[in-house]
């Protein structure tokens, strides 16, 4: 690590290690995709903030009859229905709630895929976005939502690069972001092409920009779509 970043192999290396634990582990809910953007996509080194999409599956009923029992050996409720009570039997410790007490899927699975280092990964400048859409259907969405909100800070950036999806990883991709072979515009005029004008664009990556040098360590924000 170097300064308030990580050093750019080491992101890589990071990433690296998470999609093999999303291969080789069952995780707290189906995941399809894995996604980078942002500063390591761009070839940046070091990479002020390691930022990582992942589209899941929304649960549907995995074991219902379970979620009195975690309920009350883990005063979490909803295991067993937005997340795997197998799961949550196995890895007690990566079990996390939102603010109204449910288990929240964004955070089990940051606190599973953000630790498979065994270390403490709080201080790590790192961010985690999970929905249950693709990175490619999210950008869109948020982009309108950041519009009618007139809050910037809502968008999400559309250089991404998939590395894994339905079980397949994309060795190329990975390669190119070893090498920094991806050739990728600033993020105003990546807004440009997705329909903002040049000053609407200009000003939204001032704000995104301003947002993203404001977090400090790991950050996680779960969507549904």
């Amino acid at each position: 690590m170097t300064g308030t970043g990580l050093e750019r192999e080491a992101a890589v290396d990071r990433i690296e290690r998470l999609v093999d634990t999303v291969e080789a582990e069952r995780m707290p809910v189906p995941v399809r995709e894995v996604w980078v953007y942002g500063d390591i996509a761009l070839g940046l080194d070091p990479v002020e903030r390691l930022d990582i999409y992942l589209t899941k599956d929304v649960l549907m009923g995995d074991a219902p009859d379970r979620e009195d029992e975690f309920r009350e050996s883990h005063g979490v409720k909803g295991v067993g229905k937005s997340v795997r009570a197998d799961w949550a039997e196995e890895h007690p410790d990566y079990l996390r709630a939102n603010a109204n007490g449910h288990a929240a899927p964004e955070r089990c699975l940051a606190a599973h895929l953000l630790n498979i280092d065994g270390t403490d990964t709080a201080s790590t400048p790192i961010h985690l976005e999970v929905c249950n859409a693709s990175f490619e259907d999210n950008v869109t969405q948020r982009l309108r939502g950041a519009q009618l909100r007139e809050d910037y800070t809502q968008l999400l950036d559309p250089r991404g690069v998939c590395l894994w999806a339905d079980g397949v990883r994309s060795e190329e991709a990975f390669r190119k972001l070893r090498e920094s072979e991806l050739a990728l515009p600033t993020l105003s005029a990546a807004l440009e092409m997705l329909g903002m004008d040049s000053d609407e664009a200009e000003e939204a990556a001032r704000e995104v920009h301003a947002w993203r040098s404001d977090q400090e360590g790991v950050t996680v924000r779960g969507d549904v779509v």
